[in-house]
């Protein structure tokens, strides 16, 4: 008897990712097998978008692909676009199930035949490093993001159950993990007291009793030759207690964190109910470079929110070049319909969000090469992930400070963390 074939598709964020694949190793334990190429599938999963429209629309186009080119199948439906219209994904071709909430995937799966639910994964695919999602859920109402509405009930994973699912991963040979969630500094935070009220004292962030810290610490004190990267965090998220662990264990945690700006304005971060001023922002960022040496600190930024002005902007500008910033995902801003920024008056006209994104996406890029020039000399350990294309005695992979490089050896080196120093940056990347 031929084995079921599974066909999967994601779109969104790096928890989605993990949710897919949490879903598809419990089928594949039951004996689907992954369809190759233009196999026909017998069941596809979709896991959607809800962050923008455009999200929404590619979420729609793959189901609609999917019943196109497997007639037969069984497609379930997941994600944000699945929360908030359920309705309106159950309409669509060849759709049998949809999954309105991700706390809901263990009875899915036993829907789906799987008696003895896992708690976690052991694989991510065939790739180098592996997600691990350590929380759900969002508190946080900022008035330009639609996901608090869609995933607003926050919990996190026991840490026994994270332990576990490090270790299957590094057995499994996944050298980096990176640790996410929907708001990652909201890990552990059902069962500490005013955790969201975080300040700075002269400059430094208070010494306060940080879950995440402690979920970090315990994971980078287990053996095996694996690091462990961050995903996003909010400014009051990075703790002094969180940076301490970070310097503790060089080599098992990357010098790297994500830390959202979205604005250098305090009109507008009002205005996007963000929960500090530009001042916090950089002075939190200093504290980690105070602490750690040549840490990667990258961002997000949108412009033209709503109001925006010039002088709002500059004021942007002047923060990213204040903490110099390695790599900055610059938006111009989307309305989402269903928040209160769609509403909000003074709308920014497109051709100014361009030339803004422009603008600030030079500044990216001279921030960019300024600091793998302060790399250059400096041993790295990087992660091996491709060979460069037409030299097979080059391979490409990313180091712990979040840069690109490219260094001598051959596929063989493929997965594996290795020690290299650069010399020279090339095309945006480090020659080592």
């Amino acid at each position: 008897m031929t084995a079921p074939r599974l066909k999967t598709c994601t779109l969104g964020c790096k928890v989605n990712q993990y949710e897919t694949e949490y879903v598809r190793e419990g089928l594949l334990s039951i004996g689907y097998q992954d369809a190759i190429g233009a196999d026909p599938a017998a069941l596809c999963l979709v896991n959607t978008c809800t962050v923008t429209r455009e999200g929404e629309a590619k979420s729609r186009q793959a189901i609609r692909r999917l019943a196109r080119e497997n007639p037969a199948a069984r497609i379930v439906v997941m994600g944000c676009y699945a929360t908030r219209a359920p309705q309106e994904v159950a309409a669509l071709p060849g759709v049998v199930d949809v999954v309105t909430d991700k706390r809901q995937l263990p009875q899915l799966l036993m829907r789906l035949g799987i008696t003895d639910v896992p708690t976690g994964i052991a694989r991510f695919g065939d790739r180098h490093r592996a997600y691990l999602k350590v929380q759900d859920g969002c508190r946080l109402r900022c008035s330009y993001c639609i996901i608090p509405y869609m995933r607003p009930h926050v919990l996190s994973r026991p840490v026994t159950e994270i332990l576990d699912e490090v270790r299957r991963l590094r057995d499994n040979g996944y050298r980096e993990l990176v640790l996410t969630g929907v708001h990652l500094g909201h890990y552990g935070i059902e069962g500490v007291e005013g955790i969201e009220g975080i300040e700075l004292s002269a400059g430094r962030p208070a010494a306060t009793r940080s879950p995440l810290a402690q979920l970090v610490r315990q994971i980078a004190r287990l053996d095996g030759d694996f690091r462990l990267r961050l995903s996003s965090l909010e400014a009051t998220e990075v703790t002094r207690e969180l940076v301490e662990t970070v310097a503790e264990f060089p080599d098992k945690i990357c010098p790297h964190f994500h830390i959202c700006l979205q604005s250098g304005s305090d009109q507008v971060l009002r205005r996007m109910r963000r929960r500090w001023g530009a001042r916090l922002f950089q002075d939190r960022c200093r504290f980690v470079r105070d602490q750690l040496p040549l840490p990667a600190l990258t961002t997000d930024v949108i412009v033209g929110f709503p109001g925006e002005t010039d002088a709002d902007f500059a004021a942007t500008c002047r923060v990213v070049q204040d903490v110099g910033f390695s790599k900055i995902h610059v938006f111009p801003f989307s309305p989402r319909e269903g928040t209160p920024a769609a509403e909000m008056p003074d709308q920014v006209p497109a051709s100014v969000k361009a030339a803004r994104r422009r603008h600030l996406s030079d500044i990216a890029g001279q921030l960019r090469r300024a600091y793998f020039q302060q790399l250059i000399g400096r041993p790295l350990r990087v992660l091996v992930e491709s060979h460069v294309e037409g030299h097979p005695d080059r391979c490409a992979g990313t180091a712990c400070r979040y840069a690109p490089v490219e260094l001598p050896g051959s596929t063989r080196l493929s997965g594996q963390l290795v020690t290299c120093r650069p010399h020279a940056v090339h095309d945006s990347r480090l020659l080592a």
